[in-house]
């Protein structure tokens, strides 16, 4: 199987078997709110951001007033997320940053949003997908691991390796489902140490399915 026919193989399963799905975040179809809600998602989950969300979106439901807090206001919403101390001063820069450089407004750009403190590249492309629906690809530990396993790369060795290959070889009107497909793949059935390999539909496309579980003897 040639990489096209892969990939083929794989959206199309998608496709058919996933048509609808979306960011498993909260955030109300606000912008700002979810920009909130990546920031604090990195190395936590979604379910305990989810948790915490809530009584922070209340707090501070603008730009404006996430801006005028301190970090000490915004840690007492956000301490039991990973790196709170440096989660609640990321997000009170980044309200100050959308003020002062974005007119209060949560940009579209990629080279933009990374200007924001606390927003990587991750993050950047997961707002320009998510709310722009932009051909941007966020790469996470669940994209990077189903990819390469899969074989949709080639074994890449960084993220953003991964991204190119993955935006070369998709339509550039999937990308934004094939962020959420490969995320909640990598999530769900293709674990980091245990993939449920004998629940998977995308088996007839896997490359580690096919050079790893198919020559595994038969326990009787």
């Amino acid at each position: 199987m040639n990489t096209k026919e892969r990939y083929k193989g794989v959206l199309d399963w998608f496709q058919v078997n996933r048509p609808v799905v979306s960011t498993e975040l909260h955030y109300g179809e606000n912008p700002f709110h979810l920009l909130i809600a990546v920031i604090l998602s990195a190395q936590c989950t979604d379910k305990r951001v989810n948790m915490v969300t809530p009584p922070l979106y209340q707090a501070f439901p603008t730009v404006e007033t996430l801006a005028a807090a301190s970090p000490d206001d915004v840690f007492a919403y956000i301490k039991s997320v990973s790196y709170p101390n440096n989660k609640a001063k990321h997000l009170v820069g980044m309200a100050q940053k959308l003020l002062s450089e974005f007119g209060g407004k949560v940009p579209s750009e990629v080279d933009d949003l990374v200007k924001l403190p606390g927003v990587g590249r991750k993050t950047a492309n997961v707002i320009a997908s998510v709310v722009f629906d932009k051909p941007a690809m966020a790469v996470d530990t669940h994209v990077f691991r189903v990819s390469n396993r899969l074989g949709l790369t080639d074994n890449s060795k960084s993220p953003l390796a991964t991204e190119r290959e993955l935006v070369k070889h998709i339509p550039a009107a999937l990308i934004p489902k094939a962020h959420h497909w490969l995320i909640l793949h990598g999530r769900y059935i293709c674990l980091a140490r245990n993939p449920k390999c004998t629940e998977c539909g995308l088996q007839p496309f896997c490359k580690y399915y096919q050079e790893n579980m198919m020559k595994k003897p038969y326990s009787y």
